[in-house]
């Protein structure tokens, strides 16, 4: 069972310096860590007034446990590590002046939301960042969470007058 891999989510807290994020990066790396997503934004500071970074990635638990621990030994402030196991994904398309109505705040809403975690995000805005746009966002969330996360998105969409393109619940039916 030790051989199969897992999602997990390490959310550490980084200095706002040059070289910061690599070097929590390469801990994971050289202990045979598959990222999968990484969530750093730089204008969120924690109340210590470090950054915030989420990191998504895929391994063994015994490889997980220790790149925890290299994590630490490499000075790295892990604030949480691998109590979410994300099991669901689902894609969800926004349009409507997404750059207008703060695309930052939007993600952030979603990821607050406590049930998924944006794991991708594409921005389309062929005509220009002050006319109609479109992204499309991965989430990748908890058992059951995918429909709270969509409802998220929903409730912050309809705040903003921004249309939204999921897909339906139950395909089995």
């Amino acid at each position: 069972m030790s051989d199969a891999v897992h999602a997990y989510t390490v959310r550490l807290e980084l200095v706002d310096e040059p070289g910061e994020l690599l070097r929590a990066l390469e801990p994971i790396a050289d202990n045979g860590g598959n990222l999968l997503s990484i969530f750093h934004e730089r204008g969120n500071l924690t109340p210590r007034g470090h950054i915030p970074v989420e990191v998504d990635l895929e391994a063994t638990p015994d490889r997980f446990d220790v790149i925890v621990e290299a994590l630490r030994d490499a000075g790295v402030n892990v604030v949480q590590a691998g109590t979410e196991r994300y099991s669901e994904e689902v894609t969800v398309v926004l349009t409507g002046h997404l750059v207008d109505t703060d695309l930052s705040d939007t993600l952030s809403r979603i990821q607050d939301c406590g049930q998924a975690s944006v794991a991708d995000v594409s921005l389309s805005a062929p005509d220009g960042t002050d006319e109609v746009s479109a992204a499309r966002i991965r989430l990748v969330a908890q058992q059951g969470g995918v429909e709270r996360a969509v409802a998220t998105v929903r409730e912050v969409a309809d705040e903003k007058s921004l249309q939204v393109i999921a897909p339906l619940a139950g395909g089995d039916a």
